[in-house]
């Protein structure tokens, strides 16, 4: 397969070197990453200015915009290299239930689906050092065939798993879990008259549903997520009714 390798931690990450080493043994694989980091971007597209593309050395680039933009760019023939598959990580932390919204690792591959390719997102689920991307990077290629067969458009896949250099760990269907952000802001005024406010490091509630990609990962599991790209309708929800 022809593999597009971004993610939303820069084109130098630790995650993203496992990767291509790991899918580069089957697979022809061309990385195109963001020049540096990017989390947090989710779906950002660069709408106003050039991408601005470097060739680092055979089949390796970096772009100035977010991962986003490196599929669309690829995509449109800014490579010489035509993707099938967009496979985005490894993530350094979890992109677990809510976290889907806002992960730029996950918007490009929601982007890859958009543009009618597989697109698979993959997280080493801890930001606890040190990291060990073996699991990850292993699982991916041992399933990379089914993974992709799963994908249609509409459709991208999510996958988180533990920090561990084995080889040969399980994976499990999950659905994302709720996770609420108790989001904390640090702020000072400075003397060239800007207020300044960082959000500060803070407590994630998760909600530890059975069968939740949270719930799988922390039994030491590979948890695979199916991601619905275009959006869902409540029930009892019917189009052309009048709104009262």
């Amino acid at each position: 397969m022809r593999i597009l390798v971004t993610n939303d931690d820069g084109i130098h990450a630790e995650g993203l070197g496992a990767l291509v080493r790991e899918l580069g043994r089957d697979h022809d694989v061309c990385v195109f990453a963001p020049d540096q980091e990017r989390s947090g971007v989710s779906h950002a597209m660069t709408l106003r200015h050039p991408g601005r593309v470097r060739k680092f050395g055979e089949r390796e680039y970096s772009c100035s915009g977010t991962p986003a933009d490196c599929v669309i760019l690829a995509s449109l023939g800014a490579l010489p290299f035509q993707p099938e598959v967009v496979v985005s990580g490894i993530n350094r932390g979890p992109n677990l239930g809510t976290d889907i919204i806002y992960s730029g690792t996950c918007g490009a591959a929601r982007q890859a689906s958009l543009n009618g390719m597989a697109g698979i997102a993959v997280s080493c689920a801890t930001f606890n050092d040190p990291l060990y991307y073996g699991a990850a990077a292993a699982f991916m290629r041992r399933h990379l065939a089914r993974l992709v067969e799963l994908c249609d458009y509409g459709v991208f896949m999510n996958v988180n798993a533990p920090s561990s250099e084995e080889t040969d760990l399980p994976g499990e269907w999950a659905v994302p879990c709720r996770r609420h952000y108790r989001d904390q802001l640090r702020s000072f005024e400075a003397p060239d008259g800007y207020s300044y406010h960082f959000l500060a490091d803070s407590a994630i509630e998760t909600h530890e549903d059975a069968g939740t990609d949270h719930a799988v990962v922390a039994t030491g599991r590979v948890a695979v997520s199916p991601v619905l790209v275009h959006p869902q309708v409540p029930a009892g929800f019917v189009a052309g009714r009048e709104f009262r």
